[in-house]
């Protein structure tokens, strides 16, 4: 009994009171998250460049992986070909329907003044749609903000600056993704590195997969779009499509505004037209949500609804703009880290000795 009584004294059974050591590592833990979260709400504008640098970074990465284990080039050589069939795949589209597609969008942007008298007309002449339009009015009275409305053009000015930096730092980033990587790792105490590099590798991964399920959903929802808007007889069914496919990259938030979207524009064609491409919309998300997402996270990342629409609030409101595009992406790679990093390195790990304290 004498012998075994230090293993006892220095294990602990699951549940039982925090030795002291394991009490520190989680105030240090809960310490550290606040600070990050308070450093990243000061440093928003660069937190998120970075971070859609390393979505780039992913994306590139991913194609170059590809090369590594197809044609078993290096890393550098398959960043760098990876590069150049992105840009070369760019260039084809542009030259293949480049034209068009300025021309298409640039009635678009002229049309949208008459959709929006159409519509308004429309929703006029019914009593919900008076409601409506009279809550409008009420919220311009009090202040709509026409002044940043109107400062719309160097607003894009800037997402487009912001845009490029974010390609260039992918670009980097993705030539050479150790360097970075291991300079990271050099912040974390040795005995945490271990653990620290599989929460990396796993959030990576993660992200990636989100990603791709990502990028099969928009290039669906985009597709049945403009086919389907085609298929009515509609104008414009391709700029619409396209509009339709990176709003859907905002989950909950970026199909409502897509049909919002499209049905302003079939008020041109007429309110029975508009109620058809209604209807089209909510078909396609349906289909969306319920038959090809789940097929799709079964392989790539579940990430369950409310979180997602709880994420982009709160990055929403904390980060602008920036924060609801890259809300989903950031609550992926969070939600990976915290569970590797707190919940599996903290909450549930044993103490050494707790599982021969029942033995001894």
């Amino acid at each position: 009994m004498h012998e075994s009584s230090p293993s006892l004294a220095r294990s602990r059974p699951p549940g039982g009171p925090l030795g002291p050591g394991a009490f520190a590592a989680r105030v240090l833990i809960a310490v550290a998250i606040v600070a990050l979260a308070l450093l990243a709400w000061r440093l928003a504008q660069v937190f998120l460049l970075v971070f859609g640098a390393l979505i780039a970074a992913t994306l590139l990465r991913a194609v170059g992986r590809l090369l590594e284990r197809r044609a078993r080039l290096p890393e550098r050589w398959s960043a760098a070909v990876a590069l150049l069939l992105v840009l070369a795949a760019l260039g084809a589209a542009g030259w293949l329907v480049g034209d068009r597609l300025v021309q298409q969008f640039s009635a678009l942007r002229d049309t949208l003044p008459s959709a929006l008298a159409a519509a308004t007309r429309w929703l006029d002449g019914h009593a919900l749609g008076a409601q409506v339009l009279d809550g409008w009015d009420r919220v311009k009275d009090r202040g709509m903000p026409w002044a940043r409305l109107a400062g719309i053009a160097g607003t894009t000015a800037n997402a487009l600056g912001n845009l490029l930096l974010i390609l260039l730092v992918g670009i980097y980033l993705s030539f050479d993704p150790g360097l970075y990587r291991r300079g990271l790792l050099r912040l974390v105490p040795l005995p945490q590195r271990p653990r620290a590099s599989g929460a990396l590798d796993a959030a990576a991964q993660a992200l990636a997969r989100w990603l791709v399920g990502q990028g099969v959903s928009m290039a669906f929802v985009g597709a049945a779009t403009g086919i389907g808007l085609w298929l009515l007889g509609l104008p414009m069914a391709l700029p619409l499509g396209i509009i339709a496919a990176l709003l859907d990259f905002v989950p909950l938030i970026g199909p409502i505004a897509a049909g919002v979207v499209v049905v302003v524009f079939a008020f041109l064609a007429g309110p029975e037209q508009a109620l058809y491409a209604a209807l089209l919309c909510l078909a396609i998300q349906q289909v969306e949500s319920y038959l090809l997402m789940p097929l799709v996270q079964r392989w790539a990342v579940s990430l369950p609804p409310v979180l997602g629409l709880v994420a982009v609030v709160v990055f929403g409101l904390l980060f602008g703009v920036m924060g609801i595009v890259f809300a989903t992406p950031l609550i992926v790679v969070l939600m990976v880290l915290v569970r590797k990093l707190y919940v599996e390195g903290v909450i549930e790990r044993v103490a050494p000795g707790a599982d021969r304290a029942g033995t001894d």
